[in-house]
């Protein structure tokens, strides 16, 4: 059978290709999920998906899932594949969603344990990677101030391996608004900062990390400028015990994310059993 979509023109080539720009997607409310995985993540949000039909001989399990949600789901030839994804290489399979992100006063008002907040975060990668994080972690919720990058950014769309539709998401708050809204909702601001005065054992062998939490991620190069850091109600450094300069943003936001979930875990009488 012929594909259903094989003309580089038609409209629906023409909005993936500008659903590139970030201004587009903010006007449309929609973005492009690539892949199996995202694609599979994102049922709940999706608008269509186009696949090819090798794509979608390997993944009919997958697009059963979209009929059944009522999903369009129409074929396309590799060259439009090509077309709407990002990558070099496509996997066959494009999903179009769905803005997803809530306002952040729902966030406060479910009473939220653990947040990422990403205060400063220009790199869609690294934003998405923190995203992943935080929801391996357990977070309840993923924050980003109008001063870090667009959530929907196909980098991040892609770093987040999926991770973006697991749980909720808030953008363009202000970092100021942020960390006071949380703060009265119970939680305490930490930030994590490579210069922090309190470093990230000593909170832990204090007993400070069991109670609600939310972390202020900042810039991969400069860190957090000091009136961000100010918000906090502690600056927290990850501890060097080796010869290395530093930790990336991703990894020091997973060492953050899970010792405060392992505390969370302890101090509520949760414990994990191995078997030998």
């Amino acid at each position: 059978m012929s594909p259903d979509l094989t003309s580089l023109r038609s409209p629906r080539v023409s909005t993936a290709r500008k659903l590139g720009k970030r201004s587009f997607r903010g006007k449309e409310r929609r973005f492009l999920a690539e892949g199996p995985q995202a694609v599979r993540e994102a049922v709940e949000h999706l608008v269509e998906v186009y696949v090819t039909p090798e794509a979608a001989a390997r993944h009919t399990e997958l697009l059963d899932a979209a009929r059944t949600a009522g999903v369009p789901v129409l074929t396309a030839s590799h060259e439009v594949i090509g077309e709407m994804a990002d990558t070099v290489t496509p996997q066959g399979i494009v999903g179009l969603c769905r803005f997803l992100d809530r306002p952040f006063e729902q966030i406060v008002a479910a009473r939220p344990r653990l947040v990422a907040v990403l205060a400063h975060v220009r790199d869609p990668g690294n934003a998405g990677t923190v995203l992943r994080c935080a929801d391996a972690a357990g977070a309840d919720a993923v924050v980003l101030t109008d001063a870090s990058v667009d959530l929907y950014n196909p980098k991040a769309v892609r770093a987040s391996a999926g991770s973006l539709f697991h749980l909720p998401v808030a953008v363009d708050v202000p970092v100021q608004e942020a960390a006071r809204g949380l703060a009265e909702a119970g939680v305490r601001v930490l930030a994590a900062d490579g210069a922090g005065e309190r470093d990230l054992d000593e909170e832990l062998d204090a007993g400070a990390m069991a109670g609600p939490t939310a972390w202020l991620f900042g810039n991969e190069a400069w860190g957090l400028p000091e009136e961000t850091r100010a918000l906090a109600d502690s600056v927290v450094r990850v501890p060097i015990h080796g010869r290395a300069e530093s930790l990336n943003l991703a990894t020091a936001a997973a060492v953050c994310l899970y010792a405060s979930a392992r505390a969370q875990r302890a101090h509520r009488g949760c414990h994990v059993v191995t078997q030998s």
